[in-house]
């Protein structure tokens, strides 16, 4: 039930409006002066004023500017009996909602009042959902190697200077590169991300920096590239070490002259981008094989910062699994389950080839097929996803040993594959088939998916 206050120093306008309101089921209380209706509002959780503007003590316009100070997302509705354009210009421009003459009518009320409660519910509601998708996961670990990585990110942070992030394919490089952008100057700019590996050759240059109408045979619209859209915040390349040269050449001029061109412009943009890379090659053996420029290298590399493989800080497993057991829990909507201290030990003991990534998807796969207690039977189990899941006497989820015949892969990137093939069938189908899902759940790109389902020749019902 919306809770609604009127403050006016007419007895008979406050009774009258109280009347229609509390019949329309809104709960009211009314105030005679701004003074004491500013004490209200300062104590109470309104979800609309009504105000009177000519008042003894206190004006209220300034009622209006003090409310909205107080609670800068309440909104008034502003009422008197000597309404004028220019008074109802006046209220808008500081704030108020709208504006209704006394005496006021009464479908022409409620209908105010309805849209201002209706806009503060979107107002609310809006907040919540930009607090949730801007929540930045906290960079979990006490090792030395983390420790020292958050010390550089508060250092370097605010600052402009270029970061390149090194690491293994799910060590963490995205998070530190969202903390980077989190903790700057920028942070309420936009963070604009491209996967420099999932965009084909011939269509990263255009990506990234956009290209006009005509401009070749697709290109039915002029196009905003990576690099405008950043413009006053950060640029994150992830997957730099995957960049075409053509594209490597243009991003060089862009970060030594804070200027592009479209594809198939001519006009010079400025732009005001801080850029972050990050990769998981070695850029330097890179550069002597020829694919990566040396020049661009020392551009992007201002600040180095290198984020270690799960297997060089075990130590820090134990907080990592729990949080993300707390999590996977609350979104399944699930009473916290826990692991004993051997499946904690067997999990550290795990060669996390997959890094955090892989640990969620663990400790997902095992919050789904073990019992309250996680046992460290059930990771030695569960931590090959193809491992055949058998349903025992009580109705849970019992595995059993694994029968992969380990003589057919001739290398370990064969049983890599396998594995992952098998993996990705099994969130597949987990989901129905659902791509988007699957790929937030595994945490890869949309585009990264359907390669993999293309590279395995995965199907619907297989």
């Amino acid at each position: 039930m919306a809770k609604v206050l009127i403050i006016d120093d007419e007895r008979a306008i406050r009774n009258t409006l109280r009347e229609i309101l509390e019949y329309e089921d809104y709960q009211v209380e009314d105030i005679d002066n701004g003074i004491d209706g500013l004490q209200l509002i300062q104590k109470n959780d309104y979800d609309l004023v009504l105000c009177d503007i000519k008042m003894n003590r206190m004006d209220g316009m300034e009622v209006l500017t003090e409310g909205l100070l107080l609670k800068p997302d309440l909104p008034f509705i502003m009422i008197s009996g000597h309404g004028t354009v220019e008074t109802a210009v006046e209220a808008s421009k500081k704030g108020a909602f709208d504006f209704i003459s006394k005496p006021p009518d009464l479908n022409r009320l409620l209908i105010t009042v309805r849209n201002a409660l209706d806009r503060g519910s979107l107002v609310t509601e809006a907040k919540v959902l930009k607090r949730k998708v801007s929540k930045v996961r906290p960079i979990l670990g006490n090792s030395q190697a983390i420790v020292k990585i958050k010390e550089t990110i508060d250092r370097v942070a605010p600052t402009d200077a270029r970061v390149l992030i090194t690491g293994a394919n799910g060590s963490g490089k995205e998070l530190v590169a969202r903390w980077l952008h989190e903790k700057s100057n920028r942070s309420n700019a936009p963070l604009i991300e491209v996967n420099c590996a999932a965009i084909p050759s011939e269509l990263i240059e255009s990506e990234l920096f956009g290209h006009e109408k005509g401009s070749f045979t697709s290109a039915v619209k002029q196009r905003i590239g990576k690099f405008e859209s950043a413009n006053g915040g950060t640029l994150f390349l992830d997957e730099i070490g995957d960049m075409s040269q053509s594209a490597q050449a243009k991003v060089l001029r862009a970060l030594q002259e804070s200027k592009i061109t479209r594809v198939g412009g001519e006009k010079e943009i400025e732009v005001d981008v801080r850029v972050v890379a990050a990769t998981n090659k070695d850029l330097l053996k890179e550069i002597e094989d020829g694919n990566f420029r040396m020049d661009l290298y020392h551009r992007l590399s201002v600040i180095l910062i290198h984020v270690p493989p799960l297997t060089e800080r075990r130590d820090d497993i134990p907080l990592i699994t729990q949080n993300f057991l707390e999590e996977i829990c609350s979104e399944y909507g699930m009473p916290v389950k826990r692991f004993s201290e051997p499946a904690m030990e067997a999990l550290k003991a795990l060669p996390w080839s997959g890094n955090i990534r892989e640990l969620r998807n663990m400790v997902e796969r095992l919050i789904i097929l073990s019992d309250k207690v996680i046992t460290d039977g059930d990771v030695k189990a569960f931590a090959n996803p193809s491992a055949p899941v058998a349903i025992g006497a009580t109705g849970t989820a019992a595995a059993a040993e694994p029968k992969t015949d380990f003589e057919q892969f001739k290398n370990f990137q064969e049983y890599k594959d396998f594995a992952e093939r098998e993996y990705i069938k099994f969130k597949l189908e987990k989901n129905n088939w659902n791509v988007s899902k699957t790929a937030d759940d595994i945490d890869i790109q949309r585009s990264h998916l359907y390669s993999k389902i293309e590279k395995y020749g995965l199907k619907r019902g297989e």
